[in-house]
């Protein structure tokens, strides 16, 4: 699955061993961050990265932690836990630029969904400078709750934490491997879902599960502060925003909320596409590639 690289580890000054890819491109134009969803480990995005290296570009794909090989945060390792909240991910983002920085050529892009896009893009308002711009696919600036009001979500969420069952469960474990195609909420390429069911299965010690109540309220706090006031306008580079039309998982009015108050900001819709439009059908991925290219022509060095 993965284009020609080899694993590399980043002791973080957390404490935690981080691992990551590094895939060089032969005439690079520049360099590409990609950074994964929640769940997420590196390999699942072995054809993304042979996308980006066959447009010039030197890649760094990299597991946060909690997920993939990179250091766990709970003893099962299927509790989809974090100790430390969005603080935590934010040192170990940077100790991993900081660890690569030398061997990545400018201009550099940050590539991400999800999580890890709503992370980078955090790490863009409190001061990265490094990046000439980002093209973020279905950014976890809000995860979908549905018809409740956010408040009410965020009350009881709050109230699990306080209640001491912050490490608990926050809904019913399910095996990732064994997740059927026709009730997934991730895409409608059934090849590019079953090639990662075959991952997990293939390599059990990649999955996460569910989210436990600790990882909801580190999210809800992802929230709040890039919706701070201040926050989103303090990113200077250009960030492309692409949203999923039929996403049942993050919540893409708050996309839209949030992009437009970016100084350089542009959202792109993919009609009909599910929460990973880089796992998606051909035509929808094409659209987040074009959006990409026209990104990557606009902060050409």
């Amino acid at each position: 699955m993965l284009p020609e690289g080899e694993a590399e580890w980043v002791n973080a000054r957390s404490g935690r061993r981080l691992r990551a890819v590094r895939f060089a491109a032969a005439e690079p134009r520049g360099s590409v961050v990609l950074s994964t969803g929640r769940t997420e480990p590196l390999e699942k995005y072995g054809e993304v990265a042979s996308d980006l290296v066959a447009r010039g570009f030197s890649v760094l794909v990299h597991d946060w932690a909690g997920q993939g090989l990179s250091t766990r945060f709970a003893a099962d390792r299927l509790h989809g836990d974090v100790v430390g909240g969005a603080d935590a991910f934010l040192g170990d983002y940077r100790d991993v630029l900081d660890a690569f920085a030398p061997d990545l050529p400018r201009p550099w892009l940050a590539v991400a969904h999800s999580m890890g896009a709503a992370l980078a893009t955090l790490a863009l308002s409190e001061g990265e400078e490094r990046f000439a711009g980002a093209c973020l696919c279905a950014p976890m600036i809000q995860f979908s709750v549905g018809k409740l009001p956010f408040p009410v979500i965020r009350a009881v969420v709050g109230l699990a934490t306080l209640g001491g069952v912050g490490t608990a469960l926050a809904r019913q474990e399910l095996d990732p491997a064994k997740l059927g195609f026709e009730n997934n909420l991730l895409t409608h390429d059934r090849e590019r879902f079953e090639r990662a069911r075959a991952l997990y299965r293939a390599h059990p010690e990649l999955q996460v599960g569910a989210p436990t109540w600790r990882w909801l309220s580190f999210a809800v706090e992802l929230r709040e502060r890039l919706l701070r006031d201040g926050a989103v306008e303090r990113i200077a580079c250009p960030v492309a925003c692409v949203i999923p039309g039929d996403d049942r998982i993050v919540d893409g009015t708050a996309i839209r909320r949030f992009a437009a108050r970016l100084r350089r900001g542009s959202t792109t819709v993919v009609p009909g596409a599910f929460h990973e439009i880089l796992m998606e059908r051909d035509e929808q991925r094409a659209a987040f590639f074009r959006v990409f290219d026209a990104l990557a022509d606009e902060t050409r060095g």
